[in-house]
């Protein structure tokens, strides 16, 4: 096979010397594998299998669990650090809870590429993590679908709440805590950068992606969360 684009999401260790890999690459989408020899002491590859390095792989095998036969890498790493890490570690936890395996997403492997590099520059770690959570919703065919439960437009002045069974908006009371249709319209029109609308894309995504990712919580949300809170206490 031609060697592929690829990037490692999650390694775990596999009998004495060898790893469980999940990669996501340019054409087949995610793949899960068997990485013979990489947790032997001196093995060069496992230099090259870190995360956030671009590869190049090729595998063998017809089933779900590919081995790999060729590793290498195509440039450094990119350096990711605390607040940076952890968004790091969520874009790949989330590409391996949700991708299902062998679905073709190349869309989603540019955008996934383009992220992490965005992830060094605190200013576009947010707008950048929306932009991979909507592109992996569009490639499940699961992103929200700006209508009313019964398919009529929103009103801007109602609010609304999401409703994940059918990807649309109900309308609630203006007591209940919830979302107005002014702000879901200009999501509708692809302004998910907006000012002002950085907190409802990040509620709206997650509440789409919630039932992509099961009911176990996300390892990386619970360390952001940590993270957070230790900032608030330090400025207490």
């Amino acid at each position: 096979m031609t060697p592929q684009p690829a990037y490692l999401l999650h390694k775990r260790p596999y009998r004495e010397t060898s790893a469980l890999v999940d990669v996501i690459t340019l054409e087949h989408g995610h793949i899960r594998a068997v990485a013979q020899g990489v947790q032997r002491a001196g093995s060069k590859s496992r230099a090259k299998l870190q995360p956030f390095a671009p590869l190049h792989l090729t595998w063998i095998g017809d089933g779900d669990l590919k081995r790999l036969r060729m590793m290498e890498t195509t440039q450094s790493a990119v350096l990711l650090a605390g607040e940076g890490l952890l968004c790091g570690l969520y874009a790949n936890e989330l590409l391996t809870r949700a991708l299902p395996v062998g679905l073709p997403t190349g869309d989603l492997f540019a955008i996934y590429a383009w992220t992490i590099e965005r992830l060094t520059r605190p200013a576009e770690r947010a707008t950048s993590l929306r932009r991979l959570e909507i592109t992996l919703l569009e490639a499940l065919d699961a992103e929200p679908i700006f209508l009313e439960t019964d398919d009529s437009p929103l009103d801007p002045s109602t609010r609304y709440t999401y409703v994940a069974e059918s990807r649309r908006f109900r309308p609630i009371g203006a007591q209940h805590p919830g979302w107005d249709g002014r702000s879901l319209k200009l999501l509708a029109r692809g302004d998910w950068d907006a000012s002002g609308l950085a907190g409802l894309s990040k509620a709206l995504t997650r509440a789409a992606l919630a039932p992509l990712i099961g009911n176990q919580p996300l390892r990386s949300r619970e360390l952001m969360q940590r993270l957070s809170q230790r900032r608030r206490q330090g400025r207490a």
